[in-house]
């Protein structure tokens, strides 16, 4: 007789296959998925009790890993008081004092807080806050914004419309989205040498174009779901002048960079600047519950609030939600009250070592790492789905996208356990 345990996991796989329809996937032919039934600090317990090293944080948000007892123990704290409460005209305690926090933490002159629900959404939130500044500036025509090329900013409408056009995710919907400015991703990679060339095109845009332009966004040093490009630092300090010089907003999107993955706490902290408006998300509760904010200078604030209709049209259902900022609250408490910078050093220093045998791979272009990021990239795309499976052969879970081959673990990975990532992502690539 056939296991009923085993039979209740071929149903359950039968009906996923059925009805859910996974991130960036067929439902006429699916890619495989695997059932998770626990995990635990790094590990992903999948239900045939197999365990898998998680290479990616969970799309980069983990950073404290699975089940951790202090997350937990905020979580349960507050669901016994309440759950969740509208933010419209009513207030709690655990936002006040995430505020306080993400003010006192984010670049200097960011005063202003507005939650919102996932990192895509903040963007949202940003991009509609420039518009509504300049308008209630009067500056009725700019209306556009500058992105980079690779750049990616999540997959709602506006959201899309600043991700690259043609090699991005959404270059299907090019035509549609509304008409942006893009100039080329930054040729100057972390640590080369830098040359006024290397932003030209941005300020030659600028210099034609700044009437129109309401804000530039981009991600500050790592472009991440555009292709994991490391960028310098000086191409943030001079956009940040140039933004300057030709009174154009600047919006940083740190909802990947954010809370230390790039070895600061910001990626804006490495060229020392600060933005005018911010976005954080993905590690901001340490993975449990989705929650993001969108941080502004007094000056944006102030401007949108001086003119009809003097407040800032949003207002997300679950903004601000109770539970989410209770959680952020223990998770932000637990990266600031340890050394994490030397967490961060010591995964960059362990990434370089267990990385750096993949340049003698044949179809690799580059490897390359910072802070707690470590990138493969090859010549051509990858199959996903196939490459997918052969890690979880390795008992590791990474997942690759498009040529590149990349780990973003948590922060509480032991040397050992990143010493098999490396391993596994080294025969993996070895193999193709």
């Amino acid at each position: 007789m056939q296991n009923p345990n085993l039979l209740a996991i071929d149903l359950l796989s039968d009906l996923d296959k059925q009805l859910l329809w996974h991130p960036y996937s067929s439902m006429t032919d699916p890619a495989p998925v695997w059932q998770v039934v626990a995990a635990e600090g790094v590990y992903i317990e999948l239900e045939d009790g197999h365990k898998l090293i998680d290479g990616m944080s969970s799309w980069w948000c983990m950073i404290h890993g699975y089940n951790h007892p202090v997350l937990n123990a905020a979580a349960k704290s507050q669901i016994d008081k309440f759950s969740h409460v509208m933010f419209g005209g009513l207030t709690h305690q655990p936002a006040i004092e995430l505020a306080q926090k993400l003010v006192e933490i984010t670049p200097a002159g960011l005063d202003k807080v507005f939650f919102s629900d996932s990192g895509s959404v903040s963007v949202e939130v940003a991009l509609k806050m420039a518009l509504q500044y300049w308008q209630a500036l009067g500056q009725t025509n700019k209306t556009r914004f500058v992105s980079l090329r690779h750049g990616y900013h999540g997959d709602t409408w506006g959201a899309m419309s600043v991700c690259d056009p043609d090699r991005g995710m959404h270059h299907l919907f090019k035509g549609m989205l509304a008409d942006q400015f893009f100039v080329d991703s930054p040729s100057c990679k972390f640590g080369d040498k830098w040359n006024d060339s290397h932003i030209q095109d941005l300020e030659q845009l600028f210099s034609t174009s700044s009437d129109e332009i309401a804000a530039l966004i981009l991600e500050p040093v790592v472009q991440n779901a555009g292709g994991m490009h490391f960028y310098s630092p000086e191409y943030l300090r001079r956009a940040r002048e140039i933004c300057d010089q030709y009174d154009v907003l600047l919006i940083a999107d740190e909802i990947a960079t954010g809370f230390g993955r790039t070895g600061k706490l910001f990626g804006c902290d490495w060229a020392e600047v600060s933005p005018d408006i911010i976005c954080v998300g993905k590690a901001l509760t340490g993975g449990y519950i989705s929650l993001a904010a969108t941080l502004c200078t007094d000056k944006v604030s102030a401007g949108i609030c001086g003119a009809e209709p003097g407040v800032f049209m949003h207002g997300p259902t679950y903004m601000a939600n109770p539970l989410a900022c209770a959680i952020a609250n223990a998770s932000l408490d637990l990266l600031l009250h340890q050394n994490w910078q030397a967490r961060i050093a010591e995964i960059e220093t362990e990434l370089n070592l267990g990385l750096v045998a993949a340049r003698e791979l044949r179809g690799v272009k580059e490897v390359r790492v910072l802070g707690a990021i470590g990138v493969i990239e090859l010549h051509e795309a990858v199959n996903q789905a196939e490459l997918q499976s052969k890690f979880v052969e390795q008992g590791v879970w990474v997942r690759p996208f498009g040529s590149v081959v990349y780990l973003m673990p948590p922060y509480i990975i032991e040397t050992e356990q990143l010493h098999l990532l490396c391993e596994a992502c080294l025969k993996v690539v070895a193999e193709l």
